[in-house]
């Protein structure tokens, strides 16, 4: 029997968590390449500016494959020899393995050097459960013909072994990936998630991190671990007072309304695009009509859409749940 709570996180996962893993490298970018690859950052002038090249990876990136969400970034670095380098940096946030994960990471480094006529190092952030799934190269052989790809990747599950070295880190990245290993590991237990996320959290003000710094590492803590709204709650008022406690006022109501209302959005992105997989394309009125669904309402929409098989069948939930 499925388990919705595995099933819902997973959805998340794919659809949600593209932002703030986004977000997370382009505040922490240079701690990012210390932390995953240090053999290639310390081929970095880190004593030069760095730029995130979004333009020229979106003329890359056809939208075909864009379907699914990637948190995929490009950033143009100097070499310490004072070369150019591209670095095309992947997060794979598929909740399985995926089989064209390889072909694409070498499709798209072709395509830098076919347009741009520029070497990139690509690099491969693996964020799925599988602990079989090592994708490393792309590669065929012919009589005259031969290729061989081959792309660095780290996968976050091998740190559950290394937790001690994340909790005794002071760089940004170790927080994030304890969040997102705890996420994975609280998948059918809110209560615990509300704990560990209240810990992380903690560790922000204890590590004796600015004030910037505690709210960057708040939103990705704070999007990747969704609890029940009832949980949310709680955690809400427990964090206040803690942070009365400590006389440091960081994450304020207003801030915190401002998550609220982006995980909203995120939620109706993520439904409308689950119930077209299920029942077909939505008319611009029904999708107006789910726009208007509380966040609550919008949570039991996406438990009960997976037993949906027909338009009918979500026509009778929002007949019923919805109010006139």
């Amino acid at each position: 029997m499925t388990n919705i709570d595995d099933v819902y996180d997973g959805l998340h996962l794919r659809a949600n968590f593209d932002s703030p893993w986004k977000e997370i490298i382009e505040a922490y970018f240079p701690q990012a390449m210390h932390f995953f690859f240090p053999e290639t950052s310390a081929l970095i002038d880190w004593e030069r500016p760095y730029e995130f090249i979004n333009k020229e990876f979106q003329q890359i990136a056809r939208e075909a494959e864009q379907r699914k969400r990637y948190a995929d970034q490009l950033v143009k670095v100097w070499q310490t020899q004072g070369e150019e380098l591209w670095l095309l940096i992947h997060v794979e946030i598929q909740g399985q393995k995926e089989d064209n994960f390889s072909k694409r990471m070498f499709t798209y480094n072709f395509r830098i050097f076919d347009r741009f006529d520029r070497l990139a190092i690509s690099l491969g952030i693996l964020c799925d459960p599988n602990r079989e799934w090592r994708p490393s190269n792309y590669s065929y052989n012919y009589p005259n013909t031969r290729l061989v790809f081959e792309f660095g990747s780290i996968k976050l599950l091998d740190y559950e072994n290394r937790f001690h070295e994340l909790e005794n880190s002071d760089n940004p990245f170790a927080t994030v990936v304890m969040a997102h290993l705890k996420t994975q590991q609280t998948r059918s237990s809110p209560e615990q998630r509300k704990i560990w996320k209240f810990s992380l959290i903690r560790r922000l003000y204890d590590l004796g991190l600015g004030e910037q710094d505690i709210r960057n590492l708040y939103r990705f803590i704070d999007w990747v671990m969704i609890l029940p709204k009832a949980l949310e709650n709680q955690f809400w008022e427990e964090f206040k007072q803690f942070e009365q406690e400590r006389t440091m006022r960081y994450v304020t109501t207003g801030e915190r309304i401002g998550y609220e209302r982006g995980k909203q959005e995120g939620e109706q992105q993520l439904i409308l695009r689950l119930l077209q997989r299920q029942v077909g394309e939505l008319s611009l009125e029904l999708q107006e009509r789910i726009k208007s669904l509380s966040l609550n309402q919008l949570e039991t929409l996406g438990e009960a859409l997976l037993d949906f098989t027909a338009m009918e069948d979500l026509l009778n939930w929002l007949q019923t749940n919805q109010s006139a």
